[in-house]
């Protein structure tokens, strides 16, 4: 019961503090203290002791005030002392009430009770959830309503009383103003002792009871809400409904307007047309008269010649006739102009060819006959430009030919009028010369002997250019395309146009560059004089001709001709047989036709009449990108993949199509391991083709991701949001997309399809695929540079974070996205592992790589490397996989500082697991620093971890130095790292022996002179101290460290000194232990013995040493007995390249046949099969040093 009454009371201070009924709440912490219940009053002594609730001085000054009066202090007494006789009298009254249903209550509340202290126990046991719950419940109930408030009121009253805190009562009544207490209205909440009923059903009711009930309360004023907005929709439609009425009618009268509009104007069309013909008609009156004046002229000129002493008398009337009829044919021009331009546009061909030979004519006539002093030059001249303005209309590549007396075009411009015009219509204004006063005129020819000597003499030139084509200087050749142009256009046998192209085409062997792009320009001339037809049946044969012609360059030619000819040809000629001819050059065999044909072919596109061969076109564009030559790759992603998508407007199918094959490139590439549910499963040994063509489509992907953006950002269903910097996304922008109210195709597919499939090709691609893994780096990049900082913090990092199995915000996604995004985390151990070497690597140098997210890179990088590590005391979490993750970050180099810092954090740490992993970092970063690096931080810090007590930190940082020996061949690092060995030897101990000389042994091949001789000196002096005969493990393991060492020094150039004083006595050394040491190795020294104790070697022998010789001396490295089989920790040890020996020796000294034929033979016999399989098979398991 003491729970009970804590219980209620405590209910009670909490409402009365709540609601602000101060008075009543210290009346009640008065009468507490008086029954000693202190621990009920400790929240109330708090809260009136508050300064901040009731300051001193305010206080202070309240007890300052006047004293009541006594006599007043007693009225108030006896009135008081009324009212609780009152209040006595009711309260035995209530007493009475209450003993009458005191049974019934006691039964209830004792059932209650035992099922509420199983809860209770039960919720005691497990912890405060269920309790914690319904707090958690209550808080969501907002605040109390007014009927709540009243039933809470009479029920604390009553508590009140019933407890017999008499004085709170009655300060409560009198701080209860709007509420008579006294009178409890009938409702569900009024029952007898009604704080003690509400706190037992409060304690028997469920947490799932309480939200489904506040749930449907809640769901109820949400649906009374969307019924008045409803309601508000519905009459805003009818409004709208009737606005559209309105325009629907106000359209239809529009639109019944425009079709009359229709019909009048096809009245006018009609009319037009008739007025045309009637047009026509008048224009060939007017060559009728034109006839006519010519006849007229030559009548008068015949009539001068027979009458010579009448020539004056009858010149007179001739020129005034003539100028008369002139102007009147000047006037039926104009007049005609004026009415239809129309008309005169839609002559002929044909019609203008024989007005303009008439006018000529008569234009030739009339100089002669100013010549002849009949009329002044000037007025004959102005005349003459008259009939030039008059004539001269429509366009000027229709003029005739034969009346312009055009010249072919020169390829580099295309002139109105060529030199010959100007001539000739210069030499036609001059007056002829006289002889002895006589006028001597050539008689002049008709129109058909004309055309006859025309046509003479294209014929003469036809038949002359195939003999003269071929004796003109290749580089001078193109001096003879006007020729051959103009042959060509005149001539009027098919067969000799052919034979004419076909010299064009070929009228240079083998042509450069800029010859292909005259004859180029040559024949785009001709075919814009030829017309359609006559390219089509004459030029592009001659193409079809070259397609499979043995020279490249002629081959170019075709490809360049089916960009440059397809405007002057039919269009359903462009993409059927045009086409065809590209798809053929794509597939040719030198990379430079099919770069033109990629070039070329993008200037095809926009002339295609439909979009009937889309989908071929996209196949070649995936065909050239995946092209084996970089340059037809660039020129394909640069100018095709544009064209394309400007032509055909489908970017959505061409990234569906793009990850497609990306995706499908490495999935058909067979898996690293066999082992279903291993790692290596999972990850897949790509071919070059296939690694290829999977960097193409990414440099392809880079290049469509500024069209993918602009769609974005044209698509957009939201009012343009910009920040102050001008990011187009946004937080704004993302928070109203996050609503998940409108869809948004084109930016979804960034992080719905791109970003997961990235992360899929990410999960295939082994540790060595550096390469392809920097790509997509510098993908990411991209996207983030280009869609901003907004988009990168809330939308693309939390993809990632999701994917590599950390938590993130996806608050800025709709909830039908959340889902699939979260689907992306791994679910299993082995994927955690896939993502931490695959995908770990792309979020710290692609996602948290980007500029603007370094400081959170180097708090992710630290937590990852630092934190986690001493806080969770796991060394395992700092695995290979982190260490690759790391290493391929250290391939960008503006990333070095921050990695730097954080390593030498570990490197001063406490914690012999982070010092060991600082020296596997070090290790692996050494081969992307250059020496300056290696000698400020690098080395310093392996200093520093060599000189460690602990004996696992001080052997980890010896395997680095040997990683350093190995990549820099700077004096000055070369030097420090003798002087830290010099130390390690020191120690004498056996690990740190082997580790040294194993460390060094690898950088053998690749490091200079001084670190060999250092190292064989070392040796020498090794070898010589003996070890305990029983330990024959550790001098086994001393042994085969020796003879590796031994052997790799022997396939480098060692001076004689060195051979003399080191290597022989180190090998005789070695041998006297036969007991240790491994046959194989001792074969191996016994032939280094007998080679250089002769202090000769034959050259080839030598050269085999330097290719073979390196291979075995590292032969024990992948065998039983060998490096890699000895340490588990096995460290990254690629195959040195092959070391050219120049040999010292003369050939005077040369080794006996026998010798060399032995050598060979017994390095075969000792085990060299075995090593070069025990390496191919180690070399699978290990990775690449470089990245790059």
């Amino acid at each position: 019961m003491d729970v009970e009454r804590s219980s209620l009371c405590n209910c009670v201070v909490n409402f009365l503090l709540e609601e602000n009924y101060l008075l009543s709440a210290f009346e009640l912490l008065q009468e507490l203290l008086d029954d000693g219940r202190d621990a009920q009053a400790i929240r109330l002594k708090e809260f009136f002791s508050n300064p901040s609730q009731f300051p001193p001085d305010q206080i202070s000054r309240f007890n300052s005030l006047r004293v009541a009066d006594p006599q007043n202090l007693l009225e108030e007494k006896e009135a008081l002392e009324e009212k609780l006789a009152i209040s006595d009298y009711e309260f035995r009254l209530a007493q009475e009430d209450i003993l009458k249903l005191k049974s019934e209550l006691q039964k209830n509340a004792e059932t209650k009770l035992d099922e509420n202290g199983l809860n209770v126990d039960a919720s005691t046991n497990h912890g405060p959830f269920p309790q914690q719950r319904k707090r958690d419940l209550s808080s969501d109930l907002g605040s109390l309503k007014d009927n709540e408030r009243r039933d809470l009121n009479c029920a604390v009253k009553e508590y009140l009383l019933l407890a017999g805190y008499r004085l709170t009562a009655m300060t409560f009544y009198e701080e209860v103003t709007d509420q008579n207490l006294d009178i409890w209205p009938k409702s569900s909440a009024f029952v007898p002792d009604a704080l003690r009923h509400y706190y037992y059903q409060y304690l028997s009711s469920t947490a799932e009871a309480a939200e489904e009930k506040i749930a449907m309360l809640r769901e109820n004023e949400t649906l009374l809400k969307e019924s008045a907005k409803l309601k508000n929709e519905k009459q805003s439609l009818l409004k709208n409904k009737d606005l559209a009425d309105g325009q629907v009618m106000a359209l239809t009268k529009s639109l019944e307007s425009l079709q009359k509009d229709i019909k009048e104007k096809d009245i006018l069309v009609q009319d037009l047309k008739k007025s045309l013909d009637r047009q026509r008609k008048e224009l060939n009156d007017c060559r009728a008269e034109i006839t006519s004046l010519k006849m007229h002229i030559e009548g008068a000129q015949s009539g001068r010649r027979l009458i010579a002493g009448d020539v004056e008398h009858a010149q007179a009337p001739t020129l005034e006739s003539y100028r008369e009829e002139i102007i009147l044919l000047q006037k039926e021009i104009g007049r005609l102009k004026e009415v239809k331009p129309i008309a005169v546009e839609s002559i002929n061909h044909e019609k203008d060819t024989t007005v303009a030979k008439n006018i000529v004519g008569e234009l030739s006539e009339s100089d002669t006959l100013a010549s002849s002093g009949g009329m002044p030059l000037e007025r004959l001249d102005t005349v003459d430009s008259h009939l030039k303005e008059n004539l001269t209309f429509g366009d000027t590549t229709n003029k005739p030919k034969e009346v312009l007396g055009e010249t072919l075009f020169r390829p580099s411009t295309d002139n109105g009028v060529s030199e010959k015009d100007d001539n000739a219509l210069q030499h036609m204004g001059e007056p002829p010369q006289e002889d002895d006063g006589l006028l001597k005129k050539p008689e002049s020819l008709g129109e058909p002997d004309l055309e006859k000597m025309g046509l003479g003499t294209i014929q003469i030139l036809s038949n002359a250019l195939p003999k003269i084509v071929p004796y003109v200087l290749i580089n001078h050749r193109e001096e003879l395309l006007p020729l051959i142009m103009c042959a060509i256009e005149r001539h009027p046998d098919t067969s000799t146009r052919d034979s004419l192209t076909h010299t064009l085409f070929n009228l240079i062997k083998r042509p450069d560059e800029q010859q292909r792009r005259i004859i180029m320009d040559a024949c785009v001339t001709l075919a814009k004089n030829v017309g359609e037809m006559r390219t089509e049946t004459e030029l592009l044969p001659q193409c079809w001709e070259q397609i499979n012609h043995t020279y490249e360059e002629r081959r170019l030619l075709v490809a360049q001709s089916c960009g440059e000819l397809a405007e002057f040809v039919r269009p359903e000629i462009r993409d059927s047989l045009i086409l065809s001819i590209v798809q053929q050059l794509i597939e040719d065999s030198a990379t430079v036709v099919r770069e033109a044909a990629a070039h070329n072919l993008a200037l095809l596109l926009p002339l295609f009449p439909n979009m009937d061969k889309y989908f071929k076109v996209e196949e070649m564009m995936f065909q050239l990108v995946c092209d084996p030559s970089g340059v037809v790759v660039e020129t394909t992603i640069k100018e095709l993949v544009p064209a394309l998508i400007n032509w055909g407007n489908k970017l959505d199918h061409i990234l569906r199509v793009l990850f497609s094959y990306i995706l499908s490139s490495a999935q058909n590439c067979p898996p690293l391991s066999g082992v279903e549910g291993s790692v290596e499963s999972h990850l897949h040994v790509l071919g070059e083709r296939e690694r290829w063509n999977i960097d193409v489509l990414l440099r392809l992907l880079s290049e469509l991701l500024k069209f993918a953006h602009q769609k974005a950002v044209e698509t957009c269903p939201f009012p343009s949001v910009s920040d102050s910097d001008g990011t187009l996304f946004s937080i704004s922008l993302l928070e109203l997309y996050a609503g998940g109210h409108m869809e948004w195709p084109a930016f979804e597919w960034l992080h719905l399809d791109c970003f997961p499939s990235l992360i899929h090709l990410a999960s295939m691609l082994p540790q060595k695929e550096d390469g392809l893994r920097n790509r997509i780096t510098k993908l990411l990049l991209a996207v983030s540079e280009l869609f901003g900082d907004h988009y990168l913090t809330h939308m693309m990092l939390p993809i990632f974070l999701v994917a590599v199995g950390d938590d993130a915000d996806l608050s800025f996604f709709p909830p039908i996205v959340q889902s699939r995004i979260r689907g992306l985390s791994p679910k299993t151990v082995v994927a955690e592992r896939l993502v931490t070497l695959c995908v770990l690597p792309l979020v710290l140098a692609g996602v948290l790589g980007s500029p603007s997210k370094h400081e959170q890179l180097t708090e992710y990088l630290r937590n990852l490397l630092v934190q986690t590590t001493v806080q969770e005391d796991e060394p395992e979490k700092l695995n290979a996989d982190i260490v690759n993750s790391v290493r391929f970050l250290c391939t960008f180099e503006e990333h070095h500082n921050m990695i730097f810092n954080i390593l030498w954090e570990m490197v001063v740490s406490s914690n012999v697991e982070l010092k060991i992993s600082a020296a596997n970092f070090l290790k692996v970063i050494v081969p992307y620093i250059d020496a300056k690096v290696a000698s400020t931080h690098v080395l310093p810090a392996l200093v520093t971890l060599g000189s460690d007590q602990n004996l696992n930190v001080k052997y980890a940082s010896i395997d680095a130095f040997g990683a350093v020996a190995q990549h820099f061949k700077n004096d000055m690092i070369v030097d420090k790292i003798r002087v830290q060995m010099d130390a390690f030897l020191e120690d004498g101990s056996h690990e740190a022996t082997i580790a040294v000389v194993r460390a060094l042994v690898v950088a053998v091949p690749h490091t200079i002179d001084r670190l060999r001789d250092y190292l064989l000196s070392k040796i020498f002096h090794l070898s010589a101290r003996p070890l305990p005969s029983s330990d024959i493990m550790r001098r086994r393991e001393r042994a085969n460290a020796f003879c590796e060492c031994i052997r790799a020094l022997d396939a480098t150039d060692l001076p004689a000194t060195s051979v003399t004083n080191f290597l022989l006595p180190s090998i005789q050394n070695l041998l006297k232990d036969s007991e240790a040491i491994d046959p194989a190795h001792k074969e191996a020294l016994e032939i280094i013995v007998k080679e250089r104790s002769g202090g000769t070697f034959d050259t080839i022998t030598k050269v085999m040493g330097a290719h073979i010789g390196i291979a075995s001396s590292v032969s024990s490295f992948f065998g039983e007995g060998g490096l890699l089989g000895k340490r588990e920790t096995g460290g990254e040890l690629p195959a040195p390249p092959p070391v050219p020996v120049e040999s010292p020796v003369s050939p005077t000294h040369a080794a006996p046949p026998l010798a060399e034929d032995t050598r060979f033979r017994r390095i075969m016999m000792g085990g060299f099969t075995d090593m070069l399989r025990g390496k191919a098979k180690s070399g699978e398991d290990t990775s690449p040093s470089h990245g790059h």
